[in-house]
């Protein structure tokens, strides 16, 4: 302590060199501080400046330490984030940083966050996730939103949609609740952001792989919430509603009901869970179309929120060519022509809320294509296809045709309606040719009529085609 001026008097001192010894050192720095004379004014301002000097570089250091952790560069250190980084990067909100979306507003937040974010060091240290996932405590709030935007909004960007942002806010719905991918595109529900493909993932990859349909809510989000409201239900209220499914927690879930399952019980199990996949399949596909007659006008209900295309949009409405007598049985030509078109509005994936898992490889080597081939050509054949798998197409489609039931002799009088390779592609737009093969990636034809049910002992050489 000879900063404090002060010396001992050896004599008066009776303290020997054995005793020292026996002092802890917390113990003889107390007590050297407390034979300080703070009377003395100097002292007194030596006490004050170390003091300063302490302040500054604990308060100093600590706000280093949450400045350079607050940086989206600290984020991108660690290579599992690479996937939530480049899209970051690739997004419109690069601008900002990533705690002013991830961290509520407010120092406390700030420091509690901090403190949860240790197992995140963990993790890393002991073994990164197989999926970097939002978890419902973790779920982006409106206070963050607001911070930038206006909840004064009536119409979106584009001008097009009618949205009462407002309206949303006060009763309660959460802005992620539709702008789930605005900034990440929803890499966690697509699958795409696994240690696998993590490498994948750069600028570049990222700006290929941020299409639009999943940056915007898909108008399936606004037609599962607004029909759940239609039902009584107040979907938003239930925070997984709003983030994406922890892969890991569902697997657990599989697990568990696999381990409950046995012998005869897990086949039951598995007849009925095929059986009831089945029928939700077939109830999501008739709501699907319900909800259809209801947007074009031709089925109205009593609803709180009607599903009238005119309610949300401005712009787009159903075109005056599908108001024309004879629509339904002419749109054919009209869909060969313009395909690319009708699938804007007329494709089943974009009315409904899940979002199929994809595979990044082929999404890259998908957009190459698309580049090659931006402007899409007439094609009959890609029309037909379309028409099979396409859900919109196919619940019409699949239907047996009225030229079918003109005689009871269809059955055997038939062939003269299938002769040229023309003739027969008409048939496999509706039928398969051989019996689907369980577990087969080809898609399947509407019905369940295939040729080869009648047709055992095959075709003629002449009549393959």
């Amino acid at each position: 302590m000879a900063i404090w001026g002060k010396k001992k008097d050896k004599e008066k001192d009776p303290e020997t060199r054995e005793d020292r010894k026996k002092v802890g050192l917390i113990r003889g720095l107390w007590q050297k501080f407390r034979g300080i004379d703070w009377k003395n004014p100097v002292n007194r301002w030596k006490l004050l400046f170390v003091s300063l000097v302490g302040c500054i570089v604990v308060f100093g250091g600590g706000y280093g330490v949450l400045s350079l952790t607050n940086s989206p560069s600290f984020c991108a250190s660690c290579h599992e984030m690479a996937p939530e980084y480049s899209t970051y990067t690739a997004s419109a909100h690069n601008n900002i940083t990533c705690v002013q979306c991830h961290i509520k507003p407010g120092f406390i937040n700030m420091v509690t966050h901090k403190m949860k974010s240790m197992k995140e060091v963990y993790y890393h240290v002991t073994g990164v996730p197989e999926q970097i996932v939002q978890t419902e405590e973790e779920a982006i709030s409106n206070e963050n939103c607001l911070q930038c935007h206006s909840k004064n909004r009536l119409v979106t960007a584009s001008g097009d949609l009618k949205v009462n942002h407002k309206g949303h806010i006060e009763e309660g719905v959460p802005c992620i609740t539709c702008h789930a991918g605005v900034v990440h595109a929803k890499i966690v529900t697509r699958g795409i952001n696994t240690e696998e493909v993590r490498g994948h993932w750069t600028k570049e990859n990222a700006e290929k792989l941020m299409e639009k349909k999943y940056l915007a809510p898909n108008m399936g989000t606004c037609i599962d919430c607004h029909d759940k409201v239609n039902n009584g239900e107040k979907p938003w209220k239930d925070v997984a509603y709003n983030v994406p499914p922890n892969p890991e927690e569902m697997e657990k879930k599989l697990e568990e009901k696999a381990k409950e399952a046995s012998g005869e019980a897990a086949t039951e199990a598995t007849s009925e869970g095929e059986t009831t996949e089945a029928e939700a399949l077939a109830a999501h596909d008739q709501k699907t179309q319900d909800i259809i007659l209801q947007a074009i006008g031709k089925q109205q209900k009593d609803v709180k929120i009607s599903m009238a295309c005119e309610t949300c949009h401005k712009k787009i409405k159903v075109p005056k060519s599908h108001k024309v007598e004879g629509w339904n049985g002419n749109h054919g030509g009209t869909a060969i022509q313009e395909l690319d078109k009708c699938v804007n509005c007329h494709q089943d994936s974009k009315w409904i809320r899940e979002i199929p898992k994809e595979d990044i490889i082929s999404l890259l080597k998908m957009k190459e294509q698309e580049t090659k081939t931006a402007k899409y050509t007439p094609n009959i054949t890609v029309v037909k296809d379309q028409s099979r798998v396409n859900k919109f197409c196919s619940a019409c489609h699949g239907n047996r045709p009225p030229g079918h039931d003109k005689s009871n002799n269809w059955l055997t009088s038939h062939s003269d309606m299938a002769r040229s390779p023309e003739d027969k592609a008409n048939c496999f737009v509706c039928h398969d040719r051989d019996k689907p093969k369980p577990g087969s990636t080809e898609v399947k034809a509407p019905t369940d009529v295939y040729c080869q049910y009648c047709h055992r002992t095959g075709f003629k050489d002449d009549e393959k085609n």
